[in-house]
This record gives C-alpha cells, structure tokens and sequence, in this order.
C-alpha cells in the first residue's frame, strides 16, 4: 500500500469528509492515479452517495497503485476536527493504519487511525432520466428543511418549468414554500414538465448539511423516482440519490 497525499488547508478536507459522515459511517475511499473517490449506500438502502476529489486538489499526491481503505468516517472526521489553525495535513498508508501528519511551522502530530475489512460499496450511480432539475441556493434550501421540520417528517419537491414547491404536511400543520422561476434563490430551473416526489427530511437534511451556504445546489427530479442531489464542498464533487416514499393509496 504505496500513497501519499496531501493538502495545505486540513480544514477543508475535514468539511469533505464531513459531506461523507453525514450519510454513512464506514466506507471504501478509493485512493488511485487520478484522484480519491467513494461510493456507498448508507445503512438502509435507501440512500447513496458518490464522491470524488481529483488529484489537482492535493498539494502532493502519489500513488503507486489503486488501495481502497476501509475507514469509520465519524472517527476520521473527529480526528480531522482537531486541526487547529492553518495546519498542512499529509495522509499515507502504513500496513494496515492510515496516518495522519498535521504540521504548522516546526510543529507536527501524527494520528494513525486502523484501516477496516469492508464490503464493496456500490458499483455504480443509479440511471434516472430525470425531467426536472432545479439549481437553487444551498442556504435558502437548508433554511427551507428547517422549515419543514417543524411540521412534519416527509417533505414533497414539486418542480416545472415555472418554478420549485416544497410541500410538507403534518398533524400540526401545514407547510408550502414557492419559488418562482425568477425568484432570487433560483439559480436555474430546466423542466420538461411537472415532477413531484416526497422524501423523508432527515435524509434530505443529512444530504445538504454539508453544503455550503452560498454554494449552488442542483436537485434533478422525477415523479416518484429517487432524487439526486449534487453539490461541491471546495474541490471535492457530493452527488446523493435518495429513494422517494411511494403512497399505497
């Protein structure tokens, strides 16, 4: 296991695997020639998400060959928390350890963190032709998720060609936010025509918690079909899909 990788912010690669954390807790990075990526479903199958960060965002990157590395995300993630100012971070493989060297001026600590026996993760992204796909502000789509959270735990996404519905209904009321097409936290709306799908809002909010506030989130949309939801976290890609609750009635 031949790698070595790293970046000059460790800050910013702790907000990249925060955007994993948030889904799962362990998981495969892919560690090869042209950069580091993940693909996983979280626990209940319901949700997936696929990541990727390319070579050009490292400040160093050597690999010798492709090493996949079972890691628990919530332990990288707290250990990455510990950074303190404008640490450089550097990550290797050391037999069967990830090591983690952050370094600030003349001072160096080193974390080395097992590396775990995991399954394969899934193979590939779902095919969805979606008919709808909104580009919105993440912070005004976060703020509308906390909206909703006071209403209920399923929330409706409603997109077409003249703008984007989030719909939530519950035993304590009734939620509806609409945002037409030329609404300011409408980045761009491409719709063949109507779509509409309910989702449970704790997996929409653990999706885009990661998001940052300005940054641009797409939404693709199609009735009753998984969602996928995208966004960047500095250099790194966060796609999710997210299986819709289909009504028996």
């Amino acid at each position: 296991m031949t790698f070595k990788f790293a970046v000059d912010d460790a800050k910013s690669w702790k907000s990249s695997i925060d955007a994993i954390v948030n889904l799962i807790d362990e998981g495969n990075l892919e560690v090869g020639k042209d950069g580091i990526t993940l693909r996983a479903m979280d626990p209940s199958q319901i949700a997936m998400i696929s990541f990727s960060m390319p070579k050009g965002a490292f400040i160093e990157y050597s690999v010798a060959a492709t090493a996949r590395l079972g890691l628990n995300f919530d332990s990288l993630s707290k250990i990455l928390g510990r950074t303190r100012g404008s640490e450089t971070l550097e990550v290797s493989g050391e037999e069967n350890k990830l090591v983690l060297r952050f370094a600030s001026g003349k001072r160096k600590r080193s974390f080395k963190v097992p590396l775990l026996d995991l399954p394969a993760g899934a193979q590939k992204e779902p095919s969805i032709q979606h008919d709808a796909t909104v580009k919105i502000n993440g912070g005004q789509f976060k703020e509308t998720l906390r909206d909703a959270a006071l209403v209920s735990s399923h929330v409706s996404l409603e997109a077409g060609t003249e703008g984007f519905i989030v719909e939530v209904h519950g035993d304590s009321g009734d939620l509806k936010v609409e945002s037409e097409k030329e609404s300011e936290e409408i980045v761009e709306i491409k719709a063949s025509g109507s779509s509409k799908a309910t989702f449970p809002l704790q997996y929409l909010e653990d999706i885009v918690k990661a998001c940052p506030d300005s940054s641009v989130l797409s939404i693709h949309l199609k009735s009753n079909a998984p969602v996928k939801i995208e966004y960047e976290v500095g250099s790194s890609k966060l796609s999710y899909y997210l299986a819709p609750r289909i009504d028996s009635d």
